[in-house]
């Protein structure tokens, strides 16, 4: 059954209306629930009655680490099944980005994440994905400081794999009776879900697409992604076009360099190839260790090089990932369960 945390406002309308309760009472218990601008105390009685039979989510807090950076702090979150999940609170100059998660592990199985070696053991609900937000915000309000400005739904597991909770979860997010957020300010990223790409085109909301590409042959791809061997990257590319075609917004590529398996100046050649022409902005990220994988990331001097390349061939901008909690297990690819 679904919590006051997993309605979008017009989910809550209906809901109130099957429960013979006026829908003009949704607008202050949405932000009671995704603002906290409004107390229980504020509502009617009977309308408190129907709240308080009512769940609303707040994930338990198993673990805090915080890196020695000084920015990063990552939350080890239970919810009511025991299930638990990893999320990640990044300082910058006068805002805060949040990475969140969308499932218990993953089912895509990339061999460099740490995520995708536990395999997926359940989807998230909309309401478990807003409630990490929540969460961090009420981290930040503890802290006298602003609230979230940025989301990346770059934690553990696919998102789009998880479409309709996500979604759900991103216009609770974006309204303006909730955390309002800004959907330019939303970056979901995908290891190439390319049937989660063209739906995710068709939404009235334009959020930011990332996609997780790291080798410009099917081949070399398919040997890191296995995803690969579904949605080959002329597909994904395609899917990539139309998504710009229909949103007017460029997709972002992250590359992972790992020395000596795509970190060439053959595989920047290959990439600027395929990228030519296309409306992307790159990003480039060193290798994150993680168990089991014993790959290395490149020296400064080779992605600098790499970086070069890609930016002179393909005309597109290229920038080098700010590595976040790589100490403390934060960064991309390192969280896990």
């Amino acid at each position: 059954m679904k919590t006051l945390s997993d309605l979008t406002f017009t989910q809550l309308q209906e809901k109130l209306g099957e429960d013979g309760v006026s829908p003009a009472n949704a607008s202050l218990i949405f932000r009671m629930v995704n603002q906290g601008s409004v107390e229980i105390a504020e509502l009617g009685k009977n309308i408190q009655r129907w709240v308080s039979e009512q769940e609303v989510l707040k994930p338990e807090v198993v673990r805090e680490v915080a890196s020695a950076d000084g920015y990063t702090r990552k939350f080890v979150l239970r919810f009511t099944d025991g299930r638990e999940i990893e999320t990640v609170l990044m300082g910058y100059e006068g805002r805060h980005t949040a990475c969140i998660s969308s499932q218990v592990g993953c089912a895509m199985g990339c061999v460099f994440c740490a995520t995708g070696k536990m395999g997926l053991l359940r989807h998230l609900t909309a309401g478990e994905i807003v409630a990490q937000v929540h969460f961090l915000n009420e981290i930040l309000a503890k802290d006298e400081k602003a609230p979230i400005r940025n989301i990346v739904m770059m934690g553990m597991g696919e998102p789009l794999h998880n479409f309709v909770p996500l979604t759900d979860a991103l216009e609770i997010l974006t309204d303006p009776r909730g955390p309002g957020l800004s959907p330019a300010r939303i970056s979901i990223s995908t290891v190439g879900h390319v049937p989660g790409i063209r739906k995710l085109a068709k939404l009235e909301q334009n959020y930011s697409l990332s996609i997780s590409l790291h080798g410009a042959s099917d081949e070399e791809r398919g040997a890191l992604i296995p995803i690969n061997r579904r949605w080959p990257i002329s597909e994904l590319l395609g899917a990539c076009r139309d998504y710009t075609s229909e949103t007017g917004r460029k997709v972002f590529i992250a590359w992972t360099l790992i020395e000596g398996a795509n970190d060439s100046d053959d595989h920047a050649h290959r990439l600027a190839k395929i990228l030519k022409g296309m409306e992307v902005h790159v990003n480039l990220i060193p290798l994150n260790p993680t168990e089991d994988f014993d790959g290395r990331p490149p020296s400064e001097e080779r992605t600098l090089a790499f970086l070069e390349i890609v930016r002179d061939e393909a005309e597109v901008p290229v920038t080098i990932r700010q590595r976040r909690g790589i100490d403390v297990g934060a960064g991309c690819g390192q969280l896990v369960i």
